[in-house]
């Protein structure tokens, strides 16, 4: 049977007040989509068989490990694969060089996409944070690193970039951001209290890499401050350098608490744990 061109697959858990137009957006590029749903109670499964899409119930387990399955079921039958979360709405530019690069001969077999972020409904045009993520390759080249939180895809194959954005709509609401937030600072400090996973599933730090390794190596760095001077050293870089100031008061609040609260709070969690496992 001859593979379809491209994929996209969406992981959903009660998605339904944004899922239709991600979907649509995505169909776009692609009309087969493949949604691996963690047993939605609020209609998304509904949703995605009326908008055509192929739906799987599989419980959520970890980001990476739902990813990475939803990849070995797939890669078989299609050329391409796009990624994306519920909640990542491609513009119209990122669609269009999508839809000219499947169309034709690719240069790179892997592709980065830029990502808007929104906090309390504003989108964050200065202070977002991880602008960049690996979400478009061809089957067999690409996969999720395995860790408990800030994932990214690594590919086998060097990666080209895509102009246009991915709209990450997912913190509408402040109190949806901090419980999300709080269950990540746990995944979190068990990765940074936990054992080095192996260099060969990874995202590697390295300074002169690409913007998410460049990353990863200042992230590195970050955690060899001093604890409460690390976490204020991020606030006045995520609000001053970063510009976030310009995003208003949204983007005080979006420093505000990414840095001084989730990142503290990390802080505390990893003091906790040391404390407990003290004799």
């Amino acid at each position: 049977m001859e593979k379809t061109r491209c994929t996209v697959v969406i992981l959903t858990f009660n998605s339904a007040s944004i899922v239709r137009e991600t979907v649509s957006a995505a169909m776009k590029v692609s009309p087969h989509v493949y949604a691996v749903d963690s047993h939605s109670t609020d209609g998304t499964p509904d949703i995605l068989r009326e908008l055509g899409c192929t739906v799987v119930q599989r419980p959520f387990s970890n980001y990476s490990d739902q990813r990475n399955w939803a990849i070995s079921q797939i890669e078989q039958d299609c050329e391409w694969q796009l990624h994306l979360d519920a909640d990542e709405v491609l513009d119209a530019q990122s669609i269009e060089e999508m839809r000219a690069l499947l169309a034709g001969t690719p240069r790179f077999d892997a592709y980065m996409l830029r990502r808007r972020d929104y906090f309390m409904g504003k989108m964050l045009r200065f202070s977002g944070v991880n602008p960049w993520h690996l979400r478009l390759f061809r089957s067999g080249v690409g996969r999720c690193e395995s860790r408990l939180y800030d994932q990214h895809f690594i590919s086998t194959a060097p990666s080209g970039r895509i102009d246009g954005f991915m709209h990450d709509k997912n913190s509408a609401r402040l109190t949806d951001w901090v419980a999300s937030h709080n269950r990540w600072s746990d995944a979190e400090a068990k990765e940074k209290l936990g054992p080095r996973s192996g260099a060969d599933n990874v995202l590697k730090p390295r300074l002169m890499g690409d913007a998410r390794e460049r990353t990863r190596f200042i992230k590195e760095i970050y955690y060899k401050l001093p604890t409460g001077m690390r976490s204020l050293s991020y606030f006045v870089y995520r609000y001053v350098f970063r510009l976030g100031f310009l995003d208003g008061t949204a983007g005080f609040y979006f420093a505000f608490f990414q840095a001084l609260w989730f990142r503290m709070l990390v802080d505390a969690k990893m003091y906790e744990q040391r404390a407990q496992r003290a004799p």
